[in-house]
């Protein structure tokens, strides 16, 4: 989505999932902020590392640079069900904010792997890995 990100996921070496999830913002914001500042295409630098240094500065533990919010809505998917049911939720967000008429024609979604295509990553289709 334009403005956030829903995610799936667990931990197969009983880690914390909090850790992992910092782990992955972590990777994540430092990737995305050398992308802006090494794109010598990208028109928008200059306004989005400006913002990104705004947001830093309202927060006692980020130095340079504030991408994710440090807040997160986990929901525990405690059943085959419930992991189908937020599936269809996610895959469903971009067609309920008008982007896509289909789930599988968003760029960005799992929903091309469900629906039996290759999207832009290896490996996220749930029940294909926990056997669920």
């Amino acid at each position: 989505m334009t403005s956030h990100v829903h995610l799936i996921f667990r931990s197969i070496e009983k880690q914390n999932p909090e850790l992992l999830l910092g782990d992955y913002k972590r990777f994540t914001s430092r990737s995305i902020i050398k992308a802006i500042q090494e794109n010598p295409r990208e028109s928008r630098k200059e306004f989005l590392l400006d913002y990104f240094k705004k947001e830093a500065q309202k927060t006692s533990n980020t130095s340079n640079f504030q991408f994710w919010r440090h807040d997160n809505k986990p929901i525990e998917l405690w059943s085959n069900e419930v992991i189908q049911q937020k599936i269809e939720y996610i895959h469903n967000n971009p067609v309920e904010e008008g982007f896509v008429f289909r789930p599988e024609d968003y760029k960005y979604s799992s929903a091309t792997d469900y629906a039996g295509s290759k999207g832009l990553l290896d490996g996220v289709c749930v029940f294909q890995y926990f056997k669920l």
